[in-house]
């Protein structure tokens, strides 16, 4: 049985990773010191697959600190998620930024060479294709200038495993994801935001919850179908699901070195499809207005996703309606 570290397993995508990499006959070893997370998370993860989950509660930034892991584990592989990932708060805190996600990836490759780790799979995001020309983008769109310096941390983040993979053994792939919603069917894990969240779905679910006043949709004189933002939403145990089949894509295929793949339905939603969406199928109705676009949005986004079909055998399963019923569910069902 392979092991799997996956840093910052107790985040919202990272938790339910967790869960795939479990039914899959991976064993899993956790880091996260729950900055950005919460502990009840792994309560959930524990709870779905009926075993306690080793964490350590270790800041990545701390390569001293990170070696334990290591010396405690053998480790086959690492799901590199842990980062901070708020597109308004990199804006205002751009040096936190770049030191937690460049340093802690740096860190992690150190360790992942010193312990000849064999696949690395690297969280990245479509953010890394700025405002891009033309829609849907594919893994040879070029890369627009980065629109916030989160999305910069990713854009540098990519190029550090480039280089590095041009003389190093270990095999790595990076999936640059679009917008995961949505929640664990048994609603026992999901989306926990610590600090006021940005993301849409998360805002809807506190509007509806009545936690927020109204909505506010920025940006409604866009240059899209309806004046407000696309972005290519996919469920949360899709994108897990495409983690498992990435890392099972590197071990059946020796000579694969260094790749990118999108991870997104393909279909772009606007934001007040996504609104209508989420009311249609919980039988709510959110207050909303509008507001000026945020610094630091792109303005519409989509992925063609058939690398991810052709070379990871991965298909989304998941629809928008079940995005925003399990979205709802989880807000229902959560301990808050």
């Amino acid at each position: 049985m392979k092991t799997v570290l996956v840093t910052g397993g107790a985040g919202y995508i990272g938790s339910h990773t967790l869960v795939s990499l479990v039914e899959n006959n991976f064993n899993v070893i956790c880091v996260d010191n729950f900055i950005k997370s919460n502990p009840k998370a792994l309560e959930g993860v524990e709870k779905i697959i009926g075993k306690k989950v080793k964490n350590y509660n270790i800041d990545l930034c701390n390569l001293e600190a990170c070696k334990i892991i290591f010396t405690e584990n053998k480790i086959d592989a690492v799901i590199h998620f842990a980062a901070l990932k708020s597109v308004p708060e990199s804006v205002a805190k751009p040096l936190w930024y770049y030191k937690n996600n460049v340093e802690s990836l740096l860190n992690i490759l150190e360790l992942c060479t010193q312990n000849n780790v064999q696949q690395f799979v690297f969280s990245s995001s479509c953010s890394v294709y700025g405002n891009a020309t033309e829609l849907p983008v594919t893994e040879q769109t070029p890369l627009m200038p980065a629109q916030s310096p989160y999305a910069q941390t990713k854009v540098i983040g990519e190029q550090i495993l480039n280089d590095y993979s041009k003389d190093a053994t270990m095999q790595i792939i990076k999936l640059r994801y679009f917008n995961p919603v949505g929640a664990h069917k048994s609603a026992l894990i999901g989306e926990w935001p610590i600090d006021v969240p940005n993301n849409l779905v998360p805002v809807i679910v506190l509007t509806a919850s009545g936690k927020n006043a109204a909505l506010k949709v920025f940006g409604h004189t866009l240059q899209t179908r309806d004046g407000t933002c696309i972005r290519d939403y996919i469920h949360v145990t899709d994108i897990a699901e495409a983690h498992v089949c990435a890392l099972q894509y590197l071990q059946n295929n020796a000579s694969i070195k260094n790749e990118v793949i999108n991870l997104g339905t393909g279909n772009g939603v606007t934001v007040l499809e996504a609104i209508t969406a989420f009311e249609n199928i919980n039988n709510l109705k959110l207050n909303y207005e509008f507001a000026p676009p945020r610094t630091g949005d792109v303005v519409a986004i989509f992925c063609d996703n058939t690398n991810a079909k052709q070379k990871l055998g991965w298909q989304p399963q998941l629809d928008l309606n079940e995005m925003m019923r399990s979205a709802w569910a989880w807000e229902l069902g959560k301990t808050h």
